[in-house]
């Protein structure tokens, strides 16, 4: 299911949840309805945390159905929040601690930032079972906001490379497109929440961008 979502007139949602099969990570004080929606659309557990007292839940942290990785800037309160979900957690002590930026996961594979020291990967690797790497989209080294991976497909960053394709349909063992989201928007994942089961979709997003991500995340037939 997809459904066109802002949260409190804010189109970004991908800045503010992070999901994966079962579970959707949510900010805090949403509307009851918006909520709602994202239960529906996802088919998700939801989990309503702030990470260091803030909003950015889908910066902040980066999930697949075996682990997390999040900033070291979590508090002990949402950290034992999030394992209480039956998640391995890695917490990030590194410059480039915004998991959610930094770090695009599904179960198969994760790309990271290119500047990601090698204790990083080791970590991610061992919290979240996959094979870590090191790589760009669309030259860009925030991976995390510039393309969302699921276990049935990858939509990306307009400028994605060739080269760069070939490494997220490696990485990730799924179809890779590439697309916009709001209008226009290249960072793919400030303005989109995926999982195999359906999207949460800033509100900007126009039809024929819908379309594209309907066939990228494999929701189509």
């Amino acid at each position: 299911m997809l459904e066109l979502l802002d949260f409190n007139e804010n189109p970004n949602v991908g800045v503010f949840c992070r999901a994966n099969d079962n579970l959707a990570f949510v900010r805090t004080q949403l509307l009851k309805k918006i909520k709602k929606k994202i239960v529906d659309a996802l088919d998700v557990k939801l989990v309503e945390l702030n990470i260091a007292d803030a909003t950015i839940i889908g910066s902040l942290l980066s999930v697949n159905s075996t682990g997390a990785i999040v900033t070291d800037f979590i508090d002990e309160k949402s950290l034992q929040m999030i394992k209480d979900q039956g998640l391995s957690v890695c917490v990030i002590e590194d410059i480039y601690n915004a998991a959610g930026n930094d770090v695009l996961m599904n179960d198969y594979g994760a790309l990271v930032h290119p500047d990601l020291g090698e204790k990083v990967l080791h970590d991610i690797k061992q919290t979240c079972d996959v094979p870590v790497y090191r790589g760009t989209v669309g030259t860009l080294k925030t991976v995390g906001m510039a393309a969302v991976a699921t276990n049935k497909g990858c939509l990306c960053h307009p400028k994605v490379t060739d080269e760069e394709k070939r490494r997220l349909e490696e990485v990730f063992q799924v179809p890779v497109m590439i697309g916009t989201v709001n209008h226009g928007a290249p960072l793919i994942g400030s303005g989109l929440v995926a999982n195999t089961k359906g999207a949460i979709i800033g509100n900007r997003t126009t039809g024929i961008e819908m379309g594209r991500i309907e066939e990228a995340l494999g929701f189509l037939g």
